[in-house]
C-alpha cells in the first residue's frame, strides 16, 4: 500500500471515530447539533486571539477545559510533562515571566519588582512586596532563595538540576531582595528563572513542601493567581480563584475545571457540544472539525520543539553509524509534514526550530546543513552499515494519537515503507504511553519517536535531551567533542558565539553522528469558545487563565 493510499484510509477512519465518539458522547441531537455548527468554515483568527469587549471583562464563572496531556506531578521542580506545566503556570509564579507580543518572546519580571544583571555571572532581584503563598506565608528573600536551592540539592534529585548546576550561591540582601551568584556565565538564565517552562525558577512554598513531602505534588501551594482544590484520579482537576493574588484586579475567573479526558475523540466531542470552553491540545487528525466550527476561536503556529525518531546508539543494529546515517537520510520529511502532521508542522533539518531567535536560520533548507531526505546518499550509508542484506527492528510507539507534534502510529506507518527501501525491516509495537515511557526509559527499543516541546533557547533543546548521560538522553548518545561545543556555547553571553557553537555541534550530531532523526517543527495549537475573553497566547503551549474572562454568548 503506497502511503497516500494509506492516508486515505487513515483520514477516513477518523472520522468515522469522530462522528461515532460525537454520537455516544452527545446522543442524536446533539450530535446533528455539533455537526451543524460546522457548516460555515472559520479562519483561524490572529495570534492574540478577538479583542475582548470594551470595558472591564466579566468576573466569575467557572472555566473547563478538556485536557488530554495528562500531568505527571503539580510539584514543577520535578514535572516533565507539559501536560503538567499548563496547570502549573496557574497556580505557580516565577522570578521573570515569559511574554510573546505577536513576533517575538521575552523575559519579564514576575515575583520579581525589577531584575538587575550585575554582571554576567550575577543576578539582583527585587521581590515584589506583601506577596503571599496560598497558605498564607510571605513569598519573600528567604522563599525564593529556599524554593531555588531545593532544585540544586541534590537530595532532592530534581531533573532541572543542570539550570543551577553552576550557582555558586544566593544571597539574601535584605527581605525583598536577593543576589543570585553563578560561578559562569549562564545564557539560559532568564528562560531558567520563568515560572513556566524554566521550572528552576518556579517558586514554591517551603512549609508545604515540608509539610506534605512526597506528595506536594499533589498538594501544590504557589503564589499564582489560582488555588489548589482537588485533583480526582482520570476525572478532573479543580482550581479557585486566589482572592490575594498581586496583580491587581486579576484572575477575573471564579474556578478552573480541567477535565482530564484521555481520547481526544472524546475531547473533540466535548468541544464541539459546548461541553467544555476548550481545550488544551489536539492532533492534527481533528483539526479541520474545529476550524470549521463558527463558535471556535484557534490559537496557534510553530513552536519551540522537534519531533524526533530515536535511535539506541547502545545496543543492537544502531550502535552502527552507518545505519543510523542511513536511516536519517531515507526519511521524507515532506511527506510526513503533508500526511503525518495534515500540513501543520514544518520539515526538521536540525534541533533549532523558528521561535529561537537569532539562532534559526530560516534558509536551512538551502544550505546543506542538518538531515534531509537523500535516498541515495541513505543507500550509500546503507551500503557501510556492518550488517548487510534485510535486517529487522523494533519499533516502540504508542497506539492512541499523539497531539502537539508526538508522532505515534500514524507517522509510524509512514516511516516504515521509507526504511524498508535501505533493507531494515520494522515490527512495530503499539503500546500505551506509559509502557512506552518505561521500555524507552530502561532502553528496551531499537527506533521510538518523540517529540520534546515548549523550548526557548537552544541550551534548552539540546543539552539536557543529548549530553552524555544526561536524564533525558534516552538514546545513550556521546560525543565528547559535541558536548564541549554545548557547554561552552551555554556560557556564553554573546549571541554570535553562541550561534557558531550550536551550529558546529548540531553539524557533529545532525550529518556524523546521527543519533536520532529530526522529523519536523510543529504548530501546537489552543482551542477555545468564543465566550472564552482575554486569552494572550504564548508559543511555550501554555494554557495560562490569568487575564481570561467568560462572556454570555
Amino acid at each position: 500500500m503506497s502511503p497516500s493510499d494509506l492516508n486515505s484510509d487513515l483520514d477516513s477512519d477518523l472520522k468515522q471515530q469522530l462522528a461515532a465518539r460525537l454520537a455516544h458522547d452527545l446522543g442524536r441531537r446533539g450530535f446533528l447539533q455539533a455537526m451543524a455548527t460546522g457548516a460555515a468554515a472559520l479562519g483561524v483568527g490572529s495570534l492574540v486571539g478577538e479583542a475582548a469587549a470594551a470595558g472591564e471583562p466579566m468576573r466569575g464563572g467557572i472555566l473547563k477545559w478538556a485536557q488530554i496531556v495528562s500531568p505527571d506531578t503539580l510539584d514543577p521542580h520535578f514535572t516533565g510533562s507539559l501536560g503538567a506545566i499548563k496547570i502549573h503556570n496557574n497556580i505557580y509564579n516565577g522570578l521573570l515571566k515569559v511574554v510573546y507580543d505577536g513576533k517575538a518572546v521575552s523575559f519579564v519580571p514576575d515575583l520579581a519588582e525589577s531584575w538587575k544583571m550585575v554582571d554576567e555571572k550575577t543576578h539582583l532581584f527585587k521581590i515584589r512586596p506583601g506577596v503571599k503563598f496560598h497558605n498564607g506565608d510571605a513569598c519573600d528573600a528567604a522563599a525564593v532563595k529556599w524554593s531555588i536551592e531545593r532544585v540544586k540539592d541534590p537530595v532532592t534529585g530534581s531533573p532541572h538540576v543542570w539550570m543551577v548546576k553552576d550557582l555558586a550561591g544566593i544571597d539574601i540582601v535584605d527581605p525583598l531582595t536577593v543576589r543570585i551568584r553563578y560561578d559562569k556565565p549562564f545564557a539560559f538564565f532568564q528562560v531558567a528563572m520563568t515560572g513556566a517552562t524554566g521550572r528552576a525558577g518556579t517558586i514554591v512554598s517551603r512549609s508545604a513542601v515540608e509539610k506534605f513531602g512526597k506528595d506536594f505534588g499533589r498538594n501544590p501551594v504557589g503564589t499564582g493567581p489560582f488555588r489548589f482544590v482537588q485533583w480526582k484520579e482520570n476525572e478532573l482537576i479543580e482550581l479557585e480563584r486566589n482572592p490575594d493574588y498581586f496583580e491587581k484586579g486579576l484572575p477575573y475567573l471564579d474556578k478552573i475545571q480541567i477535565n482530564l479526558i484521555k481520547e481526544p475523540t472524546s475531547a473533540v466531542a466535548a468541544v464541539l457540544s459546548g461541553q467544555v470552553d476548550g481545550m488544551d491540545a489536539c492532533p492534527f487528525q481533528f483539526m479541520s472539525q474545529l476550524r470549521a466550527n463558527k463558535n471556535l476561536n484557534i490559537y496557534g503556529e510553530v513552536e519551540g520543539n522537534y519531533a524526533f525518531l530515536g535511535m539506541n546508539n547502545k545496543k543492537g543494529p544502531f550502535e552502527d553509524v552507518n545505519l543510523r546515517l542511513a536511516v536519517a537520510f531515507a526519511i521524507d520529511r515532506n511527506v510526513l509534514v503533508k500526511q503525518g502532521y495534515f500540513g501543520d508542522a514544518i520539515p526538521a533539518y536540525s534541533l533549532i526550530s523558528p521561535p529561537m531567535n537569532g539562532f534559526y536560520d530560516p534558509n536551512i533548507a538551502k544550505s546543506g546543513r542538518g538531515q534531509f531526505f537523500d535516498l541515495k546518499r541513505a543507500q550509500e550509508y546503507r551500503a557501510k552499515a556492518k550488517e548487510q542484506g534485510e535486517i529487522t527492528v523494533n519499533y516502540i510507539a504508542t497506539e492512541a494519537f499523539t497531539s502537539n507534534g508526538g508522532s505515534g502510529s500514524r507517522n509510524a506507518q509512514l516511516i516504515i515503507p521509507m526504511l524498508a527501501k535501505i533493507g531494515i525491516k520494522v515490527n512495530l509495537d503499539l503500546m500505551d504511553r506509559a509502557i512506552l515511557t518505561k521500555r524507552r526509559n530502561a532502553g528496551e527499543f531499537d527506533l521510538y519517536d518523540e517529540a520534546w516541546q515548549a523550548d526557548l533557547d537552544p541550551d534548552e533543546t539540546i543539552r539536557p535531551e543529548w549530553l552524555t548521560g544526561m536524564p533525558w538522553n534516552y538514546v545513550g548518545y556521546s560525543n565528547p567533542e559535541f558536548d564541549k561545543l554545548v557547554i561552552k556555547a551555554s556560557e556564553s553571553v554573546n549571541q554570535a558565539e553562541r550561534k557558531k557553537l550550536y551550529y558546529a555541534a548540531e553539524d557533529l550530531m545532525m550529518q556524523k553522528d546521527a543519533p536520532i532523526a529530526v522529523l519536523a517543527h510543529t504548530k501546537v495549537y489552543k482551542i477555545f469558545n468564543k465566550r472564552v475573553e482575554g486569552f494572550k497566547y504564548v508559543p511555550v503551549d501554555l494554557m495560562n487563565m490569568h487575564t481570561v474572562s467568560l462572556k454570555k454568548l
